[in-house]
């Protein structure tokens, strides 16, 4: 069977996200993409949505929202990542204090990490997430403040980032991809935009 890399010969793979991390773990996985322009979306969603399912929607909406027109071999991806912790959703934090109150919460207990991602052509939108349980130990104070301070995590869903120092300390134990925490679930979506050539 051919690789992945060999299938997308001819089209034209574009990450339409500002995420370094995102931008990284593509690259990782060996397939050739070119950077979006960044452009604004309104990353809001109806209040009755179970939890799980906002980061697809939040992916389907940046996807919708792309200002440029796709052309013939375009396929687009975009993605959302969110924390979900006792029910409640935590996005990127407004600032210090928003971060330490997340992580304050974040502490001693599980949280679900869930990855909306959707792949589009200009005749096509295909979207699917990846969930990961994250098992923090519990954190002092003084430890909230130095990570806040030191790494500044407020690009971060959940204020903070697995790959950095708070993950390293704090993380016990983690159930299913540790890149879909990073911000992309990488395994998945290579298997995903497999059988979406398939489609094509």
């Amino acid at each position: 069977m051919a690789l992945l890399k060999d299938r997308l010969q001819g089209r034209r793979l574009i990450l339409a996200s500002r995420s370094p991390r995102r931008r990284e773990l593509l690259a990782g996985a060996g397939l050739d993409f070119e950077l979006a322009d960044n452009y604004e979306v309104e990353e809001t969603y109806p209040a009755e949505l179970p939890a799980r399912e906002v980061p697809e929607y939040l992916a389907v909406l940046k996807s919708e929202a792309y200002p440029q027109a796709l052309g013939e071999e375009d396929i687009l991806i975009t993605a959302d990542t969110v924390v979900i912790c006792g029910g409640h959703i935590f996005g990127k934090p407004a600032g210090r204090e928003d971060a330490a109150a997340m992580l304050a919460e974040l502490s001693g207990s599980r949280h679900t990490v869930v990855t909306g991602v959707a792949l589009r052509t200009r005749g096509r939108m295909h979207s699917f997430s990846s969930a990961s349980d994250v098992r923090f130990r519990p954190l002092s104070g003084e430890e909230i403040a130095y990570y806040v301070d030191t790494c500044r995590p407020f690009d971060k869903a959940g204020a903070y980032g697995i790959q950095e120092w708070i993950g390293y300390v704090a993380i016990e134990r983690i159930e299913g991809s540790f890149y879909n925490v990073m911000g992309l679930p990488v395994q998945a979506l290579y298997a995903e935009l497999g059988s979406f050539l398939d489609t094509l």
